[in-house]
């Protein structure tokens, strides 16, 4: 679908609104509810339905235009819990730093958001095996002026850089040098697209999958993505991954959403699913990167 730079370039804040409204509201009672005690797994069973948390980061999990969620991680839950025999996944629209509270808060029961699985989310709650992995990377002005094209050129040419609150590539950033007072933390891609087109940070950090599709939904912004690159922590570089995050005691529904996950990962599905939000073969975590890995780096 085609659209104007202006007209578009909003997508993600009407997109927050739409989504509070449209996919949130029908749930919004039951947002405020505790999920039933007991086993998790089973009363999704029972009931035929789930709640998962989203934060309107596209393309990980999202309203669209419409009010529908949709993203590479609510997709792939709905395919996963399909399996599990769970046909009704709802939605509810969280700021990306109060998922694993609300999570927790037993709002919902499962994150589906593209979160990344870090040693200190790991302490407060409990991940699925890795879903995909990507490259950090820049946006930055057209034709890079500066020449900016890693964390590590920002902190040398001390240049500012925006960063999605809560998410890690401040640590990144602050890893490789840059300095506190060049750190724009700012609580929305759509805020970081005008941050960088209106001068105010020279650069936003992402995943590339991220800034990719943040470009491709805003065409002649005057923007453009940086090769993606491993960002480095006390000079080794560092992996990322994403999963789905679940309460510390959800073992059963943990495990059993891992069983199937694995599954489309190795049968192709999940390729079907997630290619249309801009992964491809290449986001396939490594069989030898693994969770325990992953919280304990």
């Amino acid at each position: 679908m085609t659209h104007g730079q202006w007209t578009r370039r909003d997508f993600f804040r009407r997109s927050a609104v739409v989504g509070a409204a449209a996919v949130a509201g029908p749930t919004l009672l039951a947002a405020c509810q505790s999920t039933e005690s007991g086993d998790t797994l089973q009363t999704a069973r029972d009931s035929k339905t789930i709640r998962i948390g989203i934060a309107n980061e596209s393309p990980y999990g999202f309203a669209d235009t419409s009010g529908n969620t949709t993203g590479e991680a609510p997709e792939v839950a709905r395919a996963v819990f399909r399996l599990l025999g769970v046909d009704t996944v709802q939605a509810n629209v969280v700021p990306f730093d109060q998922l694993i509270p609300a999570l927790n808060a037993k709002q919902f029961d499962v994150v589906a958001a593209g979160m990344n699985i870090t040693p200190t989310r790991c302490n407060a709650a409990l991940f699925s095996d890795p879903d995909y992995s990507a490259l950090t990377a820049l946006l930055v002005p057209a034709g890079n002026p500066q020449g900016v094209n890693n964390l590590a050129d920002v902190a040398a040419k001390k240049v500012k850089v925006a960063v999605l609150s809560a998410a890690v590539e401040k640590g990144f950033a602050t890893d490789a040098g840059v300095s506190e007072a060049d750190i724009v933390t700012l609580d929305t891609q759509d805020n970081m697209l005008r941050a960088v087109t209106a001068g105010r940070a020279y650069c936003a950090a992402l995943t590339n999958i991220s800034l990719k599709w943040l470009v491709k939904q805003n065409p002649g912004a005057g923007v453009e993505v940086t090769p993606g690159f491993l960002p480095t922590k006390d000079g080794q570089p560092v992996v990322s991954a994403g999963g789905f995050v679940f309460r510390k005691d959800d073992t059963s529904l943990r495990d059993a959403f891992n069983q199937q996950l694995n599954i489309l990962h190795d049968n192709g599905e999940w390729l079907r699913i997630a290619a249309p939000f801009g992964f491809d073969q290449s986001n396939l975590p490594p069989a030898d990167l693994t969770t325990d890995k992953l919280c304990a780096a």
